[in-house]
């Protein structure tokens, strides 16, 4: 550990490193174990120095808002790479009805901007408590509106600081998933829509904050969907039928008013989240025979309470 820091300081960066970094204060989910070592850049120049200078054995995780992030009880080791809202937060119209949005911006902003510069189809991201880096890597939506939907080109910089502009296409995008390669930090979007009224945007976001408000546990502790829609079905419905709504392990819960988001109802721990998700993909597969995939990305070692096995028919 001492290595590594003395190592990261003496590579002249001017962003903040940080070690035994609180994760836990950056979910949503508000529990998980440390990061060995945290550091956030001060802009893409600084985080290409840092790509640029870290050894390749020295593990390397992004995290972004955190808010569908499950972070172990036994915290992350390596460097755990965060890129802040100073730095990466912008967010402009660039004319044409094209925005370039940061990394670090949050969903809930390019949508706001989209309002006021009368560009249309970005209403969904109003809905989506999130950040565009996690909406770039994992093809982010709601509302029948995706990610690919709207992007025009992605920047990301690579593991050794090389620069990589993506367009739609070599994105790779399908549901939830991006085929672009693992090891890309995406820094930044450049997103189009068509001309649209105000008065028509601001309807549709309306409707999604009412959506939003009436049907999900937004003043809970969660990570958004915990799992990806099975084709043909939603998850909900799955797990509604398997009897798993309300489903608690230890402070760990699955909401009672949307069974597919789980919350943490009373001083959950990392292992109480992932076992309880577990849980619910074995008795879902035992009651439809549907094996549902994990949305919330988990990370991290296993703390002293043992590790959760994944479910495996």
């Amino acid at each position: 550990m001492s290595e590594l820091l003395e190592h990261l300081s003496g590579l002249g960066l001017r962003g903040k490193l940080a070690v035994d970094a609180d994760l836990s204060k950056i979910t949503w989910f508000r529990t998980g174990g440390p990061a060995d070592v945290m550091f956030q850049p001060a802009d893409e120049a600084d985080l290409a120095a840092f790509l640029a200078g870290l050894s390749a054995d020295v593990p390397l995780t992004v995290v972004g808002i955190g808010s569908n992030l499950l972070i172990r009880d036994g915290g992350v080791g390596g460097v755990v790479l965060r890129l802040p809202a100073k730095g990466f937060g912008e967010v402009e119209a660039i004319g044409a009805g094209r925005i370039r949005a940061g990394a670090a911006a949050s969903d809930k902003r390019v949508a706001a901007v989209a309002l006021e510069e009368g560009i249309g189809g970005f209403h969904f991201l109003h809905g989506i408590p999130g950040g565009i880096g996690g909406a770039i890597r994992m093809n982010g939506g709601a509302n029948g509106v995706e990610t690919a939907d709207r992007l025009v080109e992605a920047r990301a910089l690579g593991r050794q600081g090389r620069l990589h502009v993506l367009s739609r296409a070599e994105m790779g995008y399908s549901y939830r998933h991006a085929d672009a390669p693992e090891e890309l930090i995406f820094v930044s979007a450049v997103f189009e829509g068509p001309e649209t009224d105000p008065a028509e945007i601001r309807r549709l976001m309306d409707e999604v904050q009412h959506h939003r408000e009436t049907v999900q546990p937004v003043r809970e502790k969660t990570g958004g969907s915990t799992f990806k829609n099975p084709p043909g079905t939603s998850a909900w419905k799955e797990i509604d039928r398997a009897g798993c709504r309300g489903l608690r392990i230890g402070g760990a819960e699955m909401s009672a008013l949307h069974c597919n988001f789980m919350i943490n109802a009373e001083g959950a721990t990392g292992h109480d989240l992932e076992l309880l998700g577990e849980t619910v993909r074995r008795r879902v597969f035992e009651t439809n025979g549907i094996l549902l995939e994990w949305e919330i990305k988990r990370l991290g070692r296993f703390g002293d309470t043992g590790e959760v096995e994944p479910f495996e028919p």
